[in-house]
């Protein structure tokens, strides 16, 4: 079986940046890219809040330059998924697209966290053309424009509330009746005169000739009061939350309440030795592509540190 001293598995700009660091160090690594090489960002637009780049850049050409430096240091970066992992043996052995098995002295995972879709034929159709999911990385491209924001939770108030500062409006949509969000959350955006909320709302499509210029909602669905009802948006803004990709590890390593891998302290270190995490898969809170890259940073360096006892 073919063996490495660290295997790093999926290749965000935390997967990328860990490579770097751990090829520049002189340590053997390989790194799968898993199912969608570049991650999330691929499917990004011009990313303006990236330092290094004044004129902004697109997400695709970022992570492509992301891998070509990997590269040009030294680091392998093989295609391919890791679909199972065995935490409790050593060395680790990964199993690549249910075939192939690889064994690793150390492991970072990077694999990121997927944003819920709605499940719309539209999300897709329009992805990068007015559908985001992060207000934080899109919404500098509404300002003075009106969107949406799809959810009732703590993440979708957060979404709206942060675009109202940008957005000349913002539409909630909520599919109940009430916020599902805290309390302080809630007064946040029922206070701002700029969002306006749509209870017992569903979004059931969007339209535009290229990009989003509006949405089919309806509204009361399934009930006596059932009525279609379209809006006019120039971006919609998915706010239902991430799911970490954490399913391949088969609970091997401990999560958090929301699912995403549990960090020791101020390290990147799970709770099994010789494991770590960067990225949106141990990142609840920033999901920044800026974030994820100092954390596989973070997490080559304790990879480094872990191998230097062996």
């Amino acid at each position: 079986m073919e063996t490495t001293k660290c295997l790093i598995i999926g290749s965000g700009p935390a997967g990328y940046t860990a490579a770097i660091y751990l090829s520049r160090a002189g340590i053997n690594s390989v790194l799968y890219s898993g199912i969608q090489p570049g991650g999330q960002l691929t499917q990004t637009t011009t990313i303006e809040n990236y330092p290094g780049f004044p004129d902004g850049v697109e997400g695709f050409d970022l992570m492509e330059k992301m891998r070509q430096q990997a590269v040009n240091v030294g680091a392998e970066i093989r295609s391919g998924a890791i679909t199972a992992i065995d935490l409790s043996v050593r060395p680790f052995v990964a199993t690549i697209d249910g075939d192939a098995q690889i064994a690793a002295d150390s492991v970072i995972i990077a694999t990121g966290a997927s944003a819920k879709y709605l499940g719309l034929a539209d999300e897709k159709k329009y992805a990068g053309m007015g559908v985001s999911a992060c207000a934080t990385c899109d919404g500098f491209f509404y300002r003075k424009k009106v969107v949406a924001v799809v959810g009732g939770g703590d993440t979708a108030c957060e979404e709206a509330h942060y675009l109202s500062n940008l957005a000349k409006k913002v539409y909630m949509i909520v599919r109940k009746p009430y916020l599902r969000a805290s309390a302080a959350m809630q007064k946040r955006v029922t206070e701002k005169e700029n969002i306006e909320i749509l209870y017992y709302t569903n979004t059931v499509g969007l339209f535009g000739e290229q990009f989003v210029e509006g949405a089919h909602l309806v509204q009361f669905k399934g009930t006596d009061k059932e009525q279609m009802l379209d809006i006019d948006i120039h971006g919609c803004f998915l706010a239902s939350g991430h799911k970490p990709n954490t399913d391949f590890l088969a609970g091997q390593v401990e999560l958090d309440e929301q699912g995403y891998i549990a960090l020791q302290g101020p390290s990147t270190e799970t709770n099994v030795k010789g494991v770590f995490a960067a990225g949106d898969v141990a990142d609840p809170h920033y999901r920044q592509a800026i974030a994820a890259a100092g954390s596989g940073c973070r997490a080559a360096l304790d990879a480094k540190s872990y191998l230097d006892t062996l």
